[in-house]
């Protein structure tokens, strides 16, 4: 029995899925694997972002999630999704899931961001979702020494672009903030001859093993 169908022979439990929850996960699962090869301005990627309970990866969980979809080098401000996971996660989750589709998740720190809401769709969905992850922690300062030399904070990096937002510590308040960074980072990026979200990625990682991090 997979994952589908046990949440379906579990409906009625408490962490049951909601009809129009176990569509969405339907639908997601049918998705064509993507193909992280196609140019940026031909890619729809999905900037994601969490709000949790702390910072240790240990003790603390995910309260909620938020998302802004950039698609054709553009933020759509219509284009976003924001959930709690209280009181129903597995329907927030997969709420998640059909917003994002197979698209490129970008993130500020991917070791907090990734964990957090892996552990949450194998907890609630029983699932682990396989996507491709731009992590802005590092593609940044590789991109801009200019701006700060290493690795800093998401506040940081605010301040060095003077970007603002409608709200700090808010899932999708510091998402929208995240995805004009990585415009910018697309633009930087394709004048150095980076021009698809599988090369990317590859030039984040890169970086990160020279400062063997």
């Amino acid at each position: 029995m997979n994952w589908l169908s046990r949440n379906k022979a579990a409906r009625g439990g408490p962490q049951a899925l909601s009809a129009e929850a176990l569509q969405t996960l339907e639908r997601w699962q049918a998705l064509a694997e993507p193909a992280h090869a196609q140019p940026f301005f031909e890619t729809r990627y999905v900037v994601l972002n969490t709000e949790a309970t702390g910072l240790d990866l240990d003790r603390d969980r995910l309260l909620a999630v938020g998302a802004v979809g950039i698609d054709g080098g553009l933020i759509h401000p219509a284009d976003a999704f924001y959930a709690v996971l209280d009181p129903s996660p597995g329907d927030a989750l997969a709420g998640l899931l059909g917003f994002a589709g197979r698209s490129p998740l970008v993130v500020f720190n991917a070791n907090f961001n990734r964990s957090m809401l892996e552990r949450a769709l194998s907890k609630h969905l029983g699932l682990a979702a396989d996507f491709l992850w731009v992590d802005l922690y590092f593609l940044l300062p590789s991109l801009f020494p200019e701006r700060l030399e290493r690795p800093g904070r998401l506040a940081d990096w605010m301040a060095a672009f003077e970007i603002e937002t409608f709200q700090r510590h808010h899932a999708l308040g510091d998402a929208w903030a995240i995805a004009q960074m990585f415009l910018a980072a697309q633009s930087r990026a394709l004048a150095l001859g980076v021009a698809n979200p599988k090369i990317l990625t590859e030039h984040a990682q890169a970086y990160r093993q020279k400062l063997k991090i």
